[in-house]
């Protein structure tokens, strides 16, 4: 069982002192309630969590931005460096795209000015903000799509903008699967490209309760190409989907017999249909089905579609008939 008040203090661990003492004094449901704590140079700390925006300050926590503790330069580099372990070389890979992955699966968004060399960015300098994404796991979060066991087994695709619990619902999924819930103990294989979803620390996933192959810092091709090879999954599952390689690597794991399971970043059914990769991504085979979030709580489902369908409206470019939004959280309906 996750123990949410564990992944605040490792979270807040490599936070400057002076504010990650208050962050660790504010009472337990505040603590277990914070998804996101913004540090930005010379303004109120920011605290995110269940719809509700609160600003740090000496007294615990309050909703006037005024009355918030201002977050220094120092702050932030002293926090900096200790996200990176005092090592910010070996950590450049990671900084030029724009975030650190922390023990335990936590993500920090780096903000500051870019460094091109060549007309290629090489890198962040002059850190201005960090926001400390707290990774948790929600047991029970995706149960509205497992109580449908053919939704998985035909390969599911999450879409949803940032927050919307893809990523705890993708790690929900691979807890159910590989730890025998539904007294079945299938194998599934992990691509974590960013250590979020299983937060491996030495070997080891964050959640005890995670029974599978994890392929820690693979790119998403290598990852599916090597599972696919040497695994032989019932389930593969990965976040992020971006490229077209993926989807020609996707065909190969279809061919090999594996389920799909994976994530998508998409503000908007809208978003999702107009971008380059999606039909490509549908046409793979991976996906029977796609999983539209809405921003909130985590496994809350939109709507839930047919690949096949959506793939004709794409080829039609007519996506009117699936404009309308379905709070199917408890049944997850299906918009034919």
């Amino acid at each position: 069982m996750e123990n949410p008040e564990k992944s605040f203090r490792e979270a807040t661990a490599p936070i400057a002192p002076r504010i990650r003492d208050l962050l660790r004094a504010l009472p337990p449901q505040i603590q277990t309630s914070i998804s996101e704590i913004r540090l930005r140079a010379g303004r109120p700390i920011c605290l995110w969590g269940k719809g509700v925006t609160w600003f740090l300050n000496h007294e615990g926590v309050t909703l006037q931005q005024e009355q918030g503790l201002c977050a220094s330069m120092e702050d932030l580099q002293e926090s900096f460096r200790e996200m990176c372990s005092y090592s910010i070389y070996s950590h450049q890979e990671q900084i030029r795209t724009g975030f650190l992955t922390l023990q335990g699966g936590h993500r920090v968004g780096v903000c500051g000015t870019a460094v091109y060399r060549e007309g290629k960015q090489t890198g962040i300098r002059d850190v201005s903000s960090l926001n400390i994404r707290i990774a948790r796991a929600v047991p029970g979060c995706a149960g509205a799509l497992l109580k449908r066991p053919e939704i998985l087994e035909g390969g599911l695709l999450l879409a949803g903008p940032p927050a919307s619990g893809k990523t705890t619902l993708l790690r929900d999924i691979a807890m159910y699967l590989s730890g025998g819930q539904n007294s079945a103990i299938h194998k599934v294989t992990v691509i974590d490209e960013r250590g979020e979803i299983c937060g491996v620390n030495n070997g080891i996933p964050a959640w005890s309760s995670l029974n599978c192959d994890v392929l820690d810092g693979f790119q998403k091709v290598d990852g599916i190409l090597l599972a696919v090879r040497s695994m032989s999954p019932e389930y593969l599952i990965c976040d992020e989907l971006g490229g077209l390689g993926e989807a020609q690597a996707l065909v190969q794991s279809v061919n090999a017999g594996a389920a799909v399971i994976a994530s998508i970043h998409a503000g908007s059914l809208s978003e999702l249909l107009h971008r380059p990769q999606t039909k490509a991504l549908l046409q793979s085979g991976a996906f029977q089905r796609i999983a539209l979030l809405s921003h909130g709580v985590p496994g809350h489902i939109q709507q839930l579609l047919r690949a096949g369908d959506l793939l004709a409206q794409v080829d039609r470019g007519s996506f009117s008939s699936f404009s309308r939004s379905h709070s199917g959280i408890s049944g997850v309906e299906e918009t034919a």
